[in-house]
């Protein structure tokens, strides 16, 4: 048999909703699993890697002047982030903000944040550590920096940013959501550095130190490994799908040609089958006068007199 002059071309079947669809749902998923699930998951795993990195160096060598990674514009040597420095200057006096109920080890805390104005005329915010909320809101006492100079030492820290929340005024404290020197500055009218400096516990006007963190980084390489798994087998599963329909209709059709195809055989009289010999028919129940429901209470006697 000839196949059909007129028969639409194979990929032709799949242009309906419900493929086109899937398809564009599948590419879309794909797209933003390698461009944007994939990669975020891959950039916090580097940033933990060499966050760490810089936690480890900073304690193989000795703390360094702060002036060796601060420039005379204040800002930051690149990669200096973490960094164990010294400083010696005076704490700015009632200059305190406070970082609003950020919590440390699931405490709602109070992080204080203290302008520092070093012996070389430039102006450094510090991190003095934390302390805990009284009732999640309050804020409790909170000791006063030392006065007259004092040499510091801590870890340097890269601003965080301002928060898209303004700052407040509340319980006679200036409170923020983010550490930002720039915004501290404003607040403060002083002038900082870029960066910040996060005491050490054995600094001169640490409060309780703001804990280092876990040289550790989670899940995330795995994570993004499986978005990018995820966006390989997206596809590869439409064109399998693709495939097994496509082969499905091909051997369908291949049944139907050999079906139509095969000669019609002429069929064979069969012989009819003796008949068998009738049943002899039940004699006729007689139907009882009254019916099979309701009988006459006198039939018994009545037959009885005709018998004799």
């Amino acid at each position: 048999m000839q196949p059909e002059t007129g028969a639409q071309p194979w990929w032709k079947t799949f242009l309906t909703p419900g493929w086109v669809i899937v398809a564009i749902l599948i590419v879309l998923f794909s797209y933003f699993a390698f461009t944007l699930l994939a990669p975020w998951q891959l950039h916090k795993n580097e940033a933990l890697v060499e966050r760490n990195d810089h936690i480890k160096t900073a304690f193989e060598h000795d703390p360094v002047p702060i002036g060796e990674v601060v420039d005379k514009q204040g800002e930051l040597s690149p990669g200096a982030e973490w960094t164990r420095i010294t400083a010696t200057g005076t704490y700015a006096q009632d200059s305190d903000v406070l970082l609003r109920l950020r919590p440390i080890d699931r405490t709602p805390s109070f992080q204080v944040l203290t302008p520092f104005h070093l012996d070389n005329g430039q102006s450094v915010l510090v991190n003095r550590g934390w302390v805990p909320a009284i009732g999640s809101t309050q804020v409790p006492d909170i000791d006063a920096p030392p006065t007259g100079e004092q040499t510091i030492s801590g870890m340097m820290r890269v601003d965080e940013g301002v928060h898209p929340s303004a700052p407040l005024n509340d319980q006679g404290y200036t409170m923020v959501y983010s550490i930002s020197p720039g915004q501290v500055g404003e607040l403060t009218d002083t002038a900082l550095a870029s960066p910040y400096v996060q005491l050490l516990s054995d600094s001169p006007g640490v409060l309780t130190a703001i804990p280092l963190p876990m040289l550790e980084t989670g899940n995330h390489l795995s994570y993004g490994l499986q978005w990018i798994a995820f966006g390989i087998m997206a596809p590869a599963g439409l064109i399998y799908f693709i495939w097994a329909e496509t082969r499905e209709r091909r051997r369908f059709k291949e049944e139907q040609a050999e079906l139509l195809d095969a000669p019609s055989e002429p069929a064979e009289p069969v012989a009819p089958a003796p008949a068998a010999p009738a049943a002899p028919a039940a004699p006729a129940q007689a139907r009882s006068r009254y019916g099979t429901q309701r009988r006459n209470p006198w039939a018994k006697s009545y037959e009885k007199e005709e018998e004799r």
